[in-house]
């Protein structure tokens, strides 16, 4: 046993109590930084995952976009010289039957970077 100089005795067994506590607690809110922490991390890191497929599925949709508009004026361009109405047909035809394919193709690619823009996510929380 301890005495302090009043004459107040603390027994060793309740210092060793206390010290025991003041560990577990200390102990205890370091799990809870470090936790704390970890899911900080997580969610940036997941953020950062989301926010670079985003950036690529934007940068997608604005080179889809020129492209579709590059077609439409190289469609004007051939109907303005086309001779007569069965060419015109044709051109159109022709021109629907492009657009449709890269459109198919396109929504293939954008259905790619969103599942990719996921997986990503999702393996950058798992890391932690």
């Amino acid at each position: 046993m301890s005495t302090d100089k009043n004459g107040f005795e603390i027994p060793d067994q309740m210092r060793e109590f206390a010290d025991k506590s003041v560990d577990q607690a200390r102990k205890a809110f370091d799990d809870f930084m470090g936790a704390t922490q970890k899911a900080v991390s997580n969610v940036e890191d997941s953020a950062s995952a989301v926010q670079a497929g985003a950036a690529d599925v934007n940068k997608k949709a604005l080179s889809y976009a020129e492209e579709h508009v590059d077609a439409a004026f190289q469609f004007a361009q051939q109907l303005v010289k086309a001779d007569n109405l069965e060419d015109m047909m044709k051109l159109q035809q022709d021109y629907l039957r492009s657009q449709m394919e890269n459109l198919g193709e396109q929504a293939r690619e954008f259905s790619n970077s969103a599942t990719k823009a996921v997986q990503d996510a999702a393996k950058a929380t798992q890391k932690k």
